[in-house]
């Protein structure tokens, strides 16, 4: 077959208009001209095919003899459900007789050469042309108000239907080609059916996928078997990378049309339903296959033929984006680009002064905490340095002495503040009882607590590392001249290390050495998460549980410094050693916190209300709320189960809202704790029934004496609770983060009708029916959120599906914008989700529920491009102050922060970003 391109010429015919589309193809030689009004039920076509120089059975010499026989015309009548050869003429109109027309116009099912050279080389593409004309003639009866053919409408097509995700041209050519050789050496050049996928770039997960586009190329060029040789791979990977949206839409429908009659049956939709579904692991979707395929038929197909054809697939397709971009805005948005594109200062002064300037502007709070925090220390160690200088000991012992007193007196005050950033209780307090806020960054307050960790181990390191290898040494190696003002602090002199190990001095510290040891490195993230690929044995001493009770050896390390602080060498009077001055008073603080959460837990029982079992290892558990409870949104509570374990605590963000009468928590199993959780409560629960959500449903603790007690402490203050101090927020969830997020999102639709309430009662002359809402107190500012969910696995959706209904059938002013991203799914546009999204509109727009989410929220599919979000949001509100609140893993922390930071120093739109990580 020859390789020359053709125009082909669709002309659409109305009463009002008449357009031309021109697409380029590959799919066989020779311009083909299209005669006649398409928009008839029959029509004649006719195309004209180039004979090139030495095809296969042609004459040169009787081909060359005139310039026009190069061509052969072919003029057909096509019918709805025929085609049939009208006439075959030279270029020139000489009729070109031959008996195997007769054949051919009954049926184009044979093929066999032609006595001419001429018509030999046509009837090898007889069935194409049919083909393809009967494809034209599809598109004459679409019905042609429906379609949308504009610039936007084509714009977006081609976003749709790629079969792989960019194309570098010669390039991604050459990388393939590369990948064909490796896969290709012990099987003699041929690639394997199941090897294609893997070929052309597709992942693991779209090898069925890989396999249908396999076989519809095979079956669009007549191959048989299932491999193809390196021509045959570069003939399909012409045609999947075709930027043309003609070209991947026939590829797509030859995917579905698996027995190419042109027309996709039900039982074709099911299974490229169930394939799609399967490869974006869909399995909801997968579930329900039959009845989205009755629904896409009954879409597509009203008059109940029992196939759609390709035109309604286009029609789909080639709708036009529902969000359109109005001048004025696409001219702001290009200016906002312009504005956000790095600059690079020539001057390094310049450019350093403008990188402080910006840092000290983000980073103030934490700024000055930390420079005082420092100045104290340095403070410390140099009062202790210069005071030990003064003293007899350093003719003997030197620097190191003055430096372990330094780096001694930093300890005892390090050790004092550590405790401090996790008094929970008191936190909560200053945050929302006092204006410190403001400058104090009470957010940061565990990263305070490992910095701080982090100068404990550096102090710790000096002061062991200056005794050990300098103060013990010259004191055993001195002479007794030397020695003797030491007497009266040390007395006999010490022949070897152990001397110092026997005192009360030496084993305190090395006991609260080893301790901080075990309980530091427990710590460390890697081990907390349980990240390390260990052994069985070590695996059990890791986890959150480790790390929990490791922490509390802290009580056996306190003790030991008082001890050590009291035992001192070289201080005899009890008002010089300070140790116990720096500690009385955050121990006493911590102390009190620990009892007031003893106290108050078994003060104020709860009763389990419902238990929910969820895709994705979630437990929701809803329970009675107690008397005098007060919480904010966005706020967090501890959990104790004594069926797991007695000492435990746990902390969860509070799923429902202040203005709800019960409390709930939404719990994944991520560790040891949480897994045995989800088990005991498990074993009280039964399948749910009645159509309600959840993989297993129980409810009312009074009925089973089996459920397990809990206990809770709280609430605590988190970042999230801030959200009312501004009038636009975006709140960011990833995985089971949205759970402080669905409590504001609840919280701010309660707040809205409580105003709403509020002023319709004072119009009417009458009062507020409850004047301690928070609207009365006139501390709710927030008018707009943004609410982005993004979740890997589909039945995420299931945890808060209620509540997403619930927002919105309330939000009748359009206060909340939703937006739920399942990042299993394949890119909009991807051919892998392209039935996806089709089944997604047609379900959405009768039926009003999302497909993929089961919700009234529409669902996007792969990750969200958080900078069109920010420029977005910096369009709607230009001038004001965002506050931007993210839970979940660190991982999408870095750049949500930076884009927050760019947008504040480049646009007049400031953001202000939290988060809390997990």
């Amino acid at each position: 077959m020859g390789t020359e391109n053709y125009n082909r010429h669709d002309h659409y015919h109305s009463d009002t208009e008449a357009a031309a589309v021109g697409v380029d193809r590959n799919a066989f030689s020779g311009p083909l001209t299209v005669s006649g009004p398409l928009n008839k039920r029959t029509g004649r076509k006719s195309a004209q095919f180039y004979i090139p120089d030495g095809a296969p059975g042609s004459s040169s010499s009787s081909m060359r003899s005139n310039g026009n026989d190069d061509y052969v015309e072919i003029t057909l009548d096509v019918r709805d459900d025929s085609v049939a050869v009208h006439s075959v003429k030279t270029a020139g109109g000489a009729d070109v007789e031959d008996p195997e027309l007769t054949l051919l116009a009954k049926g184009l099912e044979k093929r066999s050469s032609f006595g001419s050279s001429v018509v030999r080389n046509a009837s090898a593409r007889i069935r194409q042309v049919s083909e393809e004309l009967k494809r034209l003639t599809s598109f004459s009866k679409r019905p042609t108000g429906r379609l949308d053919r504009t610039k936007s409408a084509a714009a977006h097509a081609l976003r749709g239907l790629k079969f792989i995700s960019k194309n570098d041209g010669g390039a991604a050519w050459a990388a393939l080609e590369k990948r064909f050789d490796e896969l290709t050496a012990d099987t003699g050049g041929l690639l394997p059916r199941s090897l294609f996928g893997e070929c052309i770039g597709m992942n693991k997960d779209s090898k069925e996928f890989a396999g249908e586009l396999f076989d519809a190329l095979s079956r669009r060029r007549n191959i048989t078997g299932d491999a193809i040789n390196k021509a045959q791979l570069k003939e399909f990977w012409d045609q999947i990378s075709d930027q043309s949206f003609d070209s991947r839409l026939q590829t797509f429908f030859d995917m579905v049309d698996k027995d190419a009659d042109g027309r996709i049956t039900e039982d074709e939709v099911r299974e490229i339903i169930s394939l799609s579904a399967s490869a974006n692991k869909l399995s909801n979707i997968q579930k329900q296959a039959d009845e989205y395929a009755a629904l896409i038929m009954e879409e597509l197909d009203p008059d109940n033929r029992g196939y759609i054809m390709i035109e309604h697939l286009e029609m789909l397709l080639l709708q036009a984006p529902t969000q359109s971009v109005r001048g004025e805005s696409r001219n702001l948005s290009q200016m906002l680009s312009q504005k956000l594109k790095t600059t690079h200062h020539g001057n390094p002064i310049r450019r350093w002064y403008e990188d402080l300037k910006y840092f000290l502007q983000d980073n103030w709070q934490r700024c000055w905490v930390i420079v005082l925090w420092i100045g104290i220390m340095a403070g410390l160690f140099t009062w202790k340095y210069i005071q030990y200088k003064n003293r007899a000991v350093y003719k003997v012992l030197g620097p190191c002495v003055c430096i372990a007193k330094g780096a001694a007196e930093t300890l005892k005050l390090n050790m004092a503040l550590i405790l401090l950033p996790v008094c929970r209780n008191t936190i909560t307090w200053l945050r929302n009882k006092t204006r410190l806020g403001v400058a104090v960054p009470f957010d940061d307050n565990l990263n305070f607590h490992k910095v701080i960790a982090m100068a404990i181990t550096i102090g710790v390191g000096l002061h062991a590392i200056s005794h050990l290898t300098c103060d013990f040494p010259r004191l055993i190696h001195a002479t007794e001249e030397q020695y003797e003002p030491m007497e009266q602090f040390f007395g006999d002199q010490a022949h070897n290390y152990w001397h110092f190990v026997k005192e009360a001095e030496g084993y305190t510290g090395i006991t609260m050495v080893v301790l901080m040891t075990i309980a530091f490195t427990l710590a460390t993230p890697w081990l907390r998460r349980g990240k390390l690929n260990l052994p069985p044995f070590l695996k059990k001493l890791t986890g959150f549980n480790a790390f929990w009770y490791s922490h509390h050896l802290f009580v056996i390390v306190y003790v030991m410094l008082i001890v050590h602080g009291i035992k001192l060498y070289l201080t005899k009077e009890w008002y010089q050693k300070t140790t116990w001055m720096y500690l009385a008073v955050p121990i006493t603080l911590y102390a009190c916190e620990r009892l007031i959460r003893a106290f108050r837990s078994s003060v104020k029982p709860v009763k389990i209300l419902k238990v929910a079992v969820y895709p994705g290892n979630v437990l929701a558990l809803h329970m009675s709320k107690p008397q005098g409870f007060k919480y904010k949104s966005g706020q967090y509570m501890f959990v104790n189960c004594a069926a797991v374990s007695p000492f435990e605590w746990h902390p969860f963000s509070i799923t429902s809202a202040p203005g709800d009468d019960y409390l709930s928590v939404h719990i994944r199993t991520l560790g040891d704790w949480t897994r045995q959780l989800k088990t005991v409560f498990s074993e009280v629960c039964q399948p749910p029934r009645n159509g309600k959500s959840g993989l297993l449903r129980a409810e009312n603790q009074e009925e089973n004496p089996n459920f397990p007690k809990v206990l809770i402490d709280g609430p605590y203050g988190a970042p999230a609770q801030d959200y009312k101090k501004y009038d636009v927020v975006l709140l960011v969830g990833l995985g089971i983060g949205a759970t402080p997020m669905i409590s504001i999102v609840k919280d701010i639709v309660n707040n809205m009708k409580a105003k709403e309430e509020e002023e319709n009662a004072l119009e009417h002359g009458g009062t507020p029916k409850n004047k301690s809402t928070p609207t009365s107190a006139n501390n709710f500012r927030t008018t707009r959120a943004y609410f982005y969910w993004v979740t890997r696995e589909q039945g995420s959706f299931d945890w808060f599906k209620g509540v997403m209904n619930e927002v919105a059938e309330m939000d009748k002013n359009g206060v909340i914008e939703m937006h739920n991203y399942c990042t299993s799914v394949y890119e909009e546009g991807d051919a892998r989700s392209a039935l996806i999204t089709m089944l997604q509109s047609i379900n959405h727009a009768k039926n009003g529920v999302d497909v993929v989410s089961g919700t009234r929220v529409k669902s996007h599919f792969a990750k969200p491009n958080w900078r069109n979000v920010y420029k977005r949001i910096a369009l709607n509100h230009s001038g004001s102050r965002i506050g931007v609140f993210y839970c979940g893993a660190p991982a999408p922390t870095k750049e949500l922060k930076q884009l927050a930071l760019d947008f504040s120093h480049k646009t007049s739109t400031k953001f202000d970003f939290h988060k809390e990580n997990f």
